[in-house]
């Protein structure tokens, strides 16, 4: 009877440790990701950014900010680098096209 309740005991063990718990809340799948078609103009904004502000830091991911927080920080940094205004409106046009 002890070894009974022994194996009993082992066997409900290994199968308490051997489950995975799901979570509480189902996991919902990504969105899927925003393809934008780049034209002449928005591709030029990709590189003036890439080329202009990749020279002082590592590159944002323009969906890491909203496009009201974008605003002042291409302002500031388009003093920075020195940018025209058609410069910035172009960067500032491709930024925009990714969010």
């Amino acid at each position: 009877m002890k070894n009974i309740l022994i194996l009993a005991a082992l066997a409900l063990f290994a199968v308490s440790c051997g489950t995975q718990k799901t979570p509480a809340v189902a996991a919902t799948p990504a969105e899927p990701a925003k393809t934008v078609v780049l034209t002449p103009e928005l591709e030029a904004g990709r590189d003036l950014y890439e080329n202009n502000c990749a020279k002082c830091h590592k590159l944002k991911d323009p969906k890491k900010y909203t496009k009201e927080e974008w605003g002042p920080i291409l302002v500031r940094m388009g003093k920075k680098a020195k940018l025209d205004e058609t410069q910035m409106a172009s960067i500032t046009d491709y930024i925009h096209s990714q969010l």
